[in-house]
């Protein structure tokens, strides 16, 4: 089974209704604007981050067009050490992705819940469908916040709300 068929099969199972779009890969939000992906609702900028030690990860998701500190805004939110981004050997590791396809559908594969899901705080308040790839970067799911709240918390990591 793909990592994309694995996505659906859980959001079929709990009954979340979705819309699934296909596409060449695309790795960066200029790449999606190319393709016109942004059309169906709000694209979601996710990054893979880490503390100091390496001890605690993070997947951080927010509308495409935020830019966060890190540092600056992230960093205390969190109560954390000093954040970097993930390294790709971290990403395969914690959350069995490559680059370019980070999302909280990662949690999927993140068997001992050692990775916290970040929201925005403004994702809260889409007035219709928020987009994430499904762990494949030649797919889009378009979905609401509750469903996607609903599919995090069927796995249990701890969610932090900020704001980016």
């Amino acid at each position: 089974m793909t990592e994309r068929e694995k996505v659906l099969s859980v959001l079929d199972s709990l009954g979340i209704g979705y819309k699934l779009i296909t596409h060449p890969a695309v790795h960066t939000i200029d790449d999606m604007d190319k393709l016109g992906i942004f059309n169906d609702g709000a694209v979601c900028k996710n990054l893979f981050l880490r503390n100091a030690n390496g001890k605690i990860h993070y997947v951080v998701s927010m509308l495409k067009d935020k830019h966060p500190d890190i540092q600056g805004e992230l960093k205390p939110q969190l109560g954390s050490s000093r954040l970097s981004f993930g390294s790709d050997e971290r990403l395969m590791k914690h959350l069995g992705l490559h680059p370019g396809e980070v999302s909280p559908f990662g949690i999927i594969n993140d068997e001992n819940h050692e990775v916290q899901v970040v929201l925005d705080s403004e994702l809260k308040q889409v007035d219709g469908l928020i987009g994430f790839h499904p762990n494949d970067c030649t797919a889009f799911v378009w979905l609401t916040f509750e469903d996607l709240m609903k599919f995090i918390n069927y796995f249990g990591n701890d969610v932090i709300f900020v704001d980016v």
